[in-house]
């Protein structure tokens, strides 16, 4: 049976973060709010928790499940470099609504899907997301509905659609209209950008300086 917390309230939110965090450690999923829509996330590091996530989502490992963590530090310990442009896109843009793809540390034991060895990370700008991460550390996180069908803006829109596949559900409130984020894939020998949400082509490109035609 799954359990809801309403954020809103402050002993709500405590009991709910606390909740959350022991579902993580204990291989369960949650659900939680962030700043474009409501993710379900698992221990990126507990491979039966993604496999239970993309499951969860009726989702094969051909879509790589992306990791949200709660600092900056956090990334250097996941990935295999820091590029300066994506050090330039971190102080930029996190927390916020910029996803980047680097390789990650070939010494990681985890599955993530079909990822090639890159991992696709980003920090959220939403304090509840923020607080589970910090006290969990990195989680893979994908949006909070069944594949082909829309991303839940609400609590109650995600737990429609996976019910009681998700041990608890942080209701953070509406998310409003729901946007993606962007992605830069930093990967090969130039920046592509893979997806245009929020922060704009022009926009990443001013921080990289290169041309925003040059983004792919």
């Amino acid at each position: 049976m799954s359990a809801v917390y309403d954020c809103s309230k402050r002993e709500s939110r405590a009991e709910g973060l606390a909740a959350a965090a022991a579902a993580v450690r204990s291989s369960r999923l949650v659900v939680l709010p962030t700043d474009t829509v409501y993710g379900i996330g698992a221990d990126a590091f507990d491979a039966g928790a993604v496999q239970a996530l993309l499951r969860a989502k009726n989702r094969g490992p051909d879509m790589p499940v992306g990791v949200l963590v709660g600092s900056w530090s956090t990334v250097d310990g996941l990935v295999l470099g820091m590029p300066p442009q994506a050090r330039a896109l971190v102080e930029a843009f996190w927390p916020g609504d910029l996803s980047i793809v680097l390789p990650h540390a070939p010494s990681l034991q985890w599955n993530l899907g079909n990822s090639r060895g890159t991992v696709m990370l980003r920090m959220p700008l939403h304090p509840v997301a923020l607080e589970l991460l910090r006290d969990v550390g990195p989680m893979a996180v994908s949006s909070a509905n069944v594949s082909g069908r829309p991303p839940a803006a609400t609590a109650a829109e995600a737990q429609d659609q996976l019910a009681d596949t998700v041990a608890v559900y942080l209701d953070g409130g509406s998310s409003g209209e729901p946007v993606a984020s962007s992605i830069v894939d930093l990967t090969g020998d130039n920046p592509v950008v893979l997806r245009e949400g929020e922060v704009t082509r022009a926009a990443i490109a001013e921080v990289i300086g290169v041309p925003a035609d040059a983004l792919g």
